[in-house]
């Protein structure tokens, strides 16, 4: 029982992880215009993405447009693009895996060893895109803070953290969790099976003894009659 709420634990946090990456990838708030002196440091309210990069003046409604060219990013933004794209594609994978090795999935059979191999994978998986989560966001946050306080770097340029990047640091931490957690389901699944499996090869091992220690008997009495 205590497994079986594990799994469903990880599950639901794998697919919130999953549904936060592709949320993180698809959202335009990565950088924010600046507030320094409770006065806006550019005009308009600029906010800047994977993809595209969104303007609202004052009294003006939001204007979004997409960007040109992959070199109009960034070095930061272009890795951060490809990593969380790839991020997306392993928290799908890795959230179909954890379905075909839960205990109330029937099309793997019943193989509780099988399954446990399935939910390790999809755990380690889990755990990965995780790490493919954080590093971008991570490094994109850094890029922002080592900006905002270098005096070289013009007032008009200095950007803040974005909400894209603080919902990023909490879906690398469920995704990891959820991975943590199938693999500890695995390592459980595989503990069990192991003893369920000894006890019975050594009550054969007994039987077969004292089948063996009388048939020498029965021999005996067979031949002196």
């Amino acid at each position: 029982m205590a497994t079986y709420v594990l799994q469903i634990a990880g599950l639901v946090l794998g697919g919130v992880g999953m549904v936060g990456t592709v949320a993180v990838t698809i959202m335009p708030q990565w950088r924010v215009s600046a507030f320094i002196e409770s006065n806006i440091v550019v005009f308009e309210n600029l906010w800047e993405g994977l993809w595209m990069s969104c303007m609202r003046h004052a009294n003006i409604r939001m204007q979004c447009k997409v960007y040109d060219s992959l070199l109009a990013l960034s070095p930061d933004l272009q890795a951060s693009r490809g990593l969380m794209c790839t991020a997306c594609v392993l928290a799908f994978l890795a959230f179909m895996t954890a379905i075909l090795g839960m205990k109330c999935t029937r099309c793997t059979g019943d193989d509780e060893k099988v399954k446990g191999y399935i939910l390790l994978t999809a755990g380690i998986i889990f755990i990965i895109t995780g790490m493919m989560v954080l590093i971008p966001v991570s490094w994109v946050a850094n890029s922002i803070i080592r900006d905002f306080y270098n005096p070289i770097v013009e007032v008009a340029q200095k950007r803040e953290l974005g909400e894209a990047l603080y919902i990023g640091w909490t879906t690398a931490l469920m995704l990891i969790v959820g991975g943590a957690l199938f693999c500890c389901v695995s390592c459980c699944n595989e503990k069990s099976s192991s003893y369920r499996y000894s006890v019975p090869s050594h009550r054969t091992t007994q039987k077969s003894y004292h089948v063996e220690k009388k048939s020498p008997s029965v021999y005996s009495r067979s031949q002196y009659v």
